[in-house]
């Protein structure tokens, strides 16, 4: 038994160093600074070690994890709640990245505001960026709406419009996704909502439905 943990250990690690090389390579082909690391560690001891690695970078990249609320929380959601940095989630399938058309998921919350100020260098370099604001699940704020903000992003150099769309058989999530996939867009910037339930963090309907099933990379702030 441990003949055979041993060579598994060593066909993991092979594959890293494999992982590595190639990470490496692409990055000096498109002129990136790039270091690489390949420690072995438990799953704990790798979230841990991600924590601190994203605090030292402007924007955590990671593929979309097969459930949301993976074992120990999964990795996103540790990132997203004590990283202080924004994450790009990638869906399953996606091999281009592209933001030339952009949503902007907005409730007028303190986590939409947080997206959006995070996700700026995008916004800005974006063709377009769409205001979206669904109604009809929950009351929103009067305050700051979609029409609000957009004079704001208006100010910054990004081109944008809003738009109102009615919530679709009750799910927001659901009518993000739908939107998304008629305009063609690239990329939904959302803010991260997670609550609190039995002294676990768990994420909020929206984000987790998103996570589990979007047609195109979230942008998430928390």
């Amino acid at each position: 038994m441990a003949g055979l943990v041993h060579a598994e250990n060593r066909r993991l690690h092979a594959l890293a160093e494999a992982a590595a090389c190639n990470a490496r390579a692409d990055a000096a082909a498109a002129g990136v600074a790039c270091s690489v690391e390949t420690p072995h560690l438990s799953y704990p001891e790798l979230v841990i070690s991600f924590q601190s690695q994203a605090r030292l970078h402007d924007l955590i990249v990671l593929d979309a994890e097969p459930e949301a609320l993976a074992p120990y929380r999964g990795l996103i959601d540790a990132l997203l709640m004590v990283s202080g940095r924004p994450l790009l989630v990638v869906p399953p399938g996606q091999e281009v990245f592209r933001a030339r058309r952009i949503i902007l998921a907005w409730d007028g919350s303190v986590h939409a505001a947080r997206g959006a100020a995070d996700a700026s260098p995008f916004l800005r370099a974006a063709g377009i960026v769409e205001v979206v604001t669904v109604v009809g699940e929950k009351e929103l704020p009067t305050s700051v709406t979609g029409a609000d903000i957009a004079p704001h992003l208006t100010r910054h150099g990004v081109n944008v419009r809003v738009q109102t769309s009615p919530i679709e058989e009750g799910d927001v999530a659901r009518t993000l996704r739908n939107h998304a996939t008629l305009t063609h867009a690239d990329m939904i910037v959302m803010g991260g909502y997670v609550h609190s339930r039995l002294r676990e963090l768990v994420f909020g309907g929206v984000t987790q439905s998103l996570l589990k099933e979007s047609p195109v990379p979230l942008f998430m702030a928390y």
